[in-house]
């Protein structure tokens, strides 16, 4: 299998188990009565993490503690944040879109956007530049 449909298999697999573990959280934080907001956060927090640690380890083969990486990862995720607050409000709005479309189109678009800057940023590899000094 070529490297770039391994990286994006991984990635999908990746981005499944946290969507998984996201769920998982939130709905049995619900259960222990937390509310929605501390529940939310917490399930968001933790399921970064795992994110993180599933598409450095599995998805791009790096190590985990990389302090420039988790830096351009958390940036990464800030920018996510950032993308579906501009599809969900001001788009939707300047396009009337309904609400399930504008969450179609971040569900839709912030893979794409995450996986490109996770393979040209976030994990980019060195070694090119580190076998032309060698």
């Amino acid at each position: 299998m070529p490297v770039f449909r391994q990286k994006l298999v991984r990635f999908s697999l990746a981005g499944l188990a946290t969507a998984a573990v996201y769920t998982l959280l939130y709905l049995g934080l619900l259960k222990l009565g937390l509310s929605q907001v501390i529940a939310n956060g917490t399930a968001f927090l933790i399921a970064v993490i795992f994110q993180y640690l599933c598409q450095a380890a599995f998805t791009f083969e790096r190590k985990l503690c990389d302090a420039n990486q988790i830096i351009r990862f958390g940036v990464m995720v800030w920018f996510g944040f950032l993308t579906s607050t501009l599809i969900t409000g001001p788009m939707a709005a300047l396009f009337d879109l309904a609400d399930w479309t504008a969450a179609v189109l971040v569900i839709a678009l912030l893979p794409l956007q995450n996986f490109a800057i996770l393979t040209l940023w976030v994990f980019a590899s060195t070694s090119s530049k580190t076998e032309m000094t060698s």
